[in-house]
């Protein structure tokens, strides 16, 4: 068994998932680059390494069974357990998404990536994380997932446009982490939900106010949370998001 940190990122070849990689990375970590795309992968994974990142990459595609337990497989060969499991893959689906009009497939799509995916990954990567002295699940959520926000309730704001597959499925991963927290209470498996914030990428036609590696900090936060760090909880790079 490796005595490296070993961790896992979920869509990790570009944006805001290369930018958690590679702040693990530095760390001095080694970090699996989960994608589904063999080149972009491959590309990714030869930038973390010339920056000086132990990294290799992990064929992951969050919404095929086989290939997450491939995934799961190769990491119990690389390294024995799993530290650290970010589930960053996430889908926008397309756009528009007024309620009153949106082909019911599209939903089913984003779900099918954003909380199914979230679900399947962390479930076969499990038996890893419970390998670990300090394991950590980070499932990077969005503050349009916060119905306090998207009511206007917190502070007079409301976050974001009308997105009724995205934004729910935001909501919906944030129920889904606190069902992991509760059962995964008494355990040492901390899991939180993490907001990057309005990050410049081809998820929103790059028209977010952040770069990705401000985008990544809050992820790389709550990967390295001390034993008696939080678990439930719903974060932003300036504290508690209201659910």
């Amino acid at each position: 068994m490796s005595g490296r940190t070993t961790a896992l990122v979920t869509g990790a070849n570009k944006g805001i998932g290369y930018e958690i990689a590679a702040g693990l990375g530095a760390l001095g970590w080694s970090v699996g680059v989960g994608a589904r795309d063999d080149q972009r992968r491959e590309a990714g994974v030869e930038r973390l390494r010339a920056a000086g990142v132990d990294a290799f990459g992990v064929p992951l595609d969050v919404t095929d069974d086989a290939s997450v337990d491939a995934a799961a497989r190769l990491i119990e060969e690389r390294a024995g357990r799993l530290d650290v499991l970010v589930n960053n893959a996430g889908i926008a689906g397309d756009m528009p998404q007024e309620p009153t009009r949106i082909d019911p497939a599209i939903i089913r799509t984003v779900v099918e990536t954003n909380v199914i995916g979230v679900i399947r990954v962390t479930n076969a990567m499990l038996p890893l994380l419970r390998r670990s002295a300090s394991p950590r699940i980070v499932n990077m959520s969005s503050s349009v997932g916060s119905l306090a926000r998207q009511s206007g309730t917190d502070a007079g704001r409301t976050a974001g446009p009308v997105a009724v597959a995205y934004a729910p499925s935001k909501t919906f991963l944030n129920a889904v982490t606190l069902q992991y927290a509760r059962e995964l209470s008494g355990t040492n498996i901390l899991i939180n939900a993490g907001c990057p914030g309005y990050v410049a990428t081809d998820l929103n036609g790059f028209h977010g106010v952040r770069t990705p590696e401000q985008g990544a900090a809050i992820a790389i936060e709550l990967a390295t949370l001390p034993d008696d760090g939080p678990t439930g909880q719903f974060f932003e790079d300036a504290g508690v998001v209201p659910w």
